[in-house]
């Protein structure tokens, strides 16, 4: 082997003695990737790519001792992984096959809130169909709700999906040692086989310090073996610096010279940092060059990680917090997130609110994490929703104040507009407005409660519970905090939605009562009732599935969608064939 210069006929990469890997020259003389070479003899290749000529000499005797897939070398492997040393700037990232569409001037179109071409959905449902003309209303409730269109299964024939890049920042610090750091190399194995040539990966190490492996890769027969082999050589010794880890996830986000048009970071972590900040939120790095925030899914490892930061984490980048205590199932939430993360189908999703009726007014949007305002002295609002999964399903709650009226028999409350970007296409979609018309009957008669808008309702106060009875038990307070769920959960089970046997209102109530157990106790809350909270919290907020197993047993299921169960399906099966 030597130095050389020039580009990889297998993977197209440049070749470059600064970079510090190790290159293979064959006997015709032309110069590869190690990595890309020894890929390459393992699926039969012995030509050379460039003059066809039969190779006699190859790498370890024809036979690479790299393996491809679940199947990792040996930790004591004769190749070690050495990565290359860092560059000032993280502008080496692999470039991807096909280009997405340019986002600063995206074409336009518009649909049909029920076409066939799989746009979103829309609908608006209120609270009752009427209300008498004699009466006001000041809190009459509206619920919107969007569902995402499908798409094809990952690996399946079916339209292409939007390529991905992912950066992984992963506890490597002591307390990782043993079957932790075991567990880990699996999880990661698995992304790393269900991630295509389209999609990069970087992935960053931390413990006293951060290090980069390597920056964003395609995840090409070459990249995946690179990859794997990078993993391989994870050890866990020294601190949590889980500050710097992320500082140099965001680097290389941020300094990447091409862009997938879904971007995203992992963190793992299994304890406590050790280095001093002023707060929590100080530890996600500020966006560079005015870029949007990239979500970081963060994944609270065992039972000692601190919960509070990987929720504060997640909550200031618009990503979730899984609380897996369980060890052996951290392979399925990275399963489960990565589904996700692999069907986006529409992103930059505004959702638009006018009322239209003279006296019609909004006073509250219920949005939980996502940014919403009232504008126009209560004639407008807005909610940005960001990115849906495909499948996935979002309800926004809106409270009108709505007069009485002399002489209509029906008025138009509101309209609802809705725009989006398709990820795979980058074409801005504006779908039809929707408008909502309620009766005004002159008596109120036998209304009937919609069971979409209680559940919705009681989905926000059972989600405001979660958040009351976490700050009290914090201090101190845990009578007050069993309280507080006891009084929700009552309540919930009271309800229309409930009593009809929803299935979100059925895994609240036992949400509401594994949380009532865990801060029972101090104890218990400080092993396992803090994280619980805040992932089911966190989940709620975002509408968005996690992965949170604490003392209960409980896996909840809310808000899950058809990939992300066909990931953990597939992460179920390849842990099967592990053995």
């Amino acid at each position: 082997m030597q130095k050389a210069e020039g580009t990889c006929a297998i993977c197209l990469g440049a070749i470059s003695p600064d970079r510090g890997e190790a290159l293979f020259t064959a006997e015709c003389s032309h110069t590869f990737h190690f990595l890309c070479i020894s890929a390459s003899v393992k699926h039969g290749n012995r030509v050379c790519p460039l003059c066809k000529s039969q190779w006699k000499q190859l790498p370890f005797g024809g036979s690479s001792s790299l393996s491809f897939g679940r199947r990792l070398p040996p930790r004591d492997s004769s190749a070690p992984f050495f990565p290359p040393r860092e560059p000032a700037v993280f502008d080496d990232d692999e470039e991807p096959p096909v280009n997405p569409p340019q986002s600063d001037a995206p074409s336009s179109s518009s649909s049909s809130n029920h076409g066939p071409n799989g746009t979103v959905e829309m609908k608006i449902y209120p609270e009752f169909t009427s209300v008498p003309k004699a009466s006001s209303q000041e809190d009459f409730a509206i619920l919107i709700h969007l569902l995402a269109p499908s798409a094809a299964s990952p690996g399946s024939a079916g339209p292409a999906r939007a390529p991905l890049d992912l950066v992984t920042v992963l506890d490597v610090s002591g307390s990782m040692a043993g079957g932790k750091i075991e567990l880990l190399k699996r999880a990661m194995s698995f992304v790393i086989e269900n991630l295509g040539p389209s999609d990069r990966l970087s992935v960053i190490i931390f413990s006293s310090s951060a290090r980069r492996l390597f920056g964003l890769r395609r995840m090409s027969v070459a990249g995946q073996e690179h990859a794997l082999h990078a993993v391989n050589s994870l050890s866990a010794n020294g601190g949590t610096n889980i500050a710097d880890g992320l500082r140099k996830a965001a680097k290389v986000i941020g300094e990447s010279r091409y862009r997938n048009p879904v971007r995203s970071i992992i963190l793992l972590s299994d304890g406590q940092d050790t280095c001093r900040h002023p707060s929590y939120e100080s530890l996600v790095p500020t966006p560079t060059g005015g870029d949007a925030m990239t979500p970081i899914h963060t994944f609270g490892f065992g039972s000692d990680h601190d919960a509070a930061a990987m929720h504060c984490i997640a909550e200031t980048s618009g990503g979730t917090f899984s609380f897996v205590e369980d060890e052996s199932v951290i392979q399925a939430a990275f399963a489960q997130c990565l589904g996700g993360l692999l069907s986006v189908v529409v992103q930059n999703i505004l959702v638009g609110v006018q009322c239209v009726h003279p006296g019609v007014q909004l006073t509250s949007m219920e949005s939980g994490s996502y940014q919403s305002r009232i504008f126009d002295d209560g004639q407008r609002g807005s909610i940005q929703v960001g990115e849906l999964y495909a499948d996935e399903e979002r309800s926004f709650l809106s409270l009108v104040k709505i007069p009485p009226v002399k002489t209509e028999n029906a008025i138009l409350l509101i309209k609802a507009s809705c725009s989006y970007t398709e990820t795979a296409t980058q074409t801005r979609v504006e779908l039809n407005e929707e408008e909502l018309i309620i009766q005004r009957p002159k008596s109120a008669g036998d209304r009937k409660l919609s069971i979409e808008v209680d559940r919705e309702k009681h989905r926000v106060m059972a989600t405001k519970a979660m958040t009351e009875a976490k700050a009290a038990a914090e201090s101190g307070e845990l009578k007050e905090a069993v309280k507080i769920l006891e009084k929700e959960a009552k309540a919930l089970s009271r309800s229309a939605a409930r009593r009809s046997g929803d299935a979100m209102c059925v895994e609240l109530e036992g949400e509401l009562k594994a949380m009532t157990v865990m801060m029972a106790d101090r104890r218990k809350y400080e092993k396992r009732g803090r994280a619980y909270a805040l992932s089911n919290i966190s989940s709620h907020a975002q509408q968005r599935a996690v992965t949170n197993i604490g003392g209960s047993g409980l896996m909840r299921t809310a808000y899950k969608t058809r990939f992300m169960d066909e990931m953990v399906d597939r992460s179920r099966h390849s842990s099967g064939n592990q053995e």
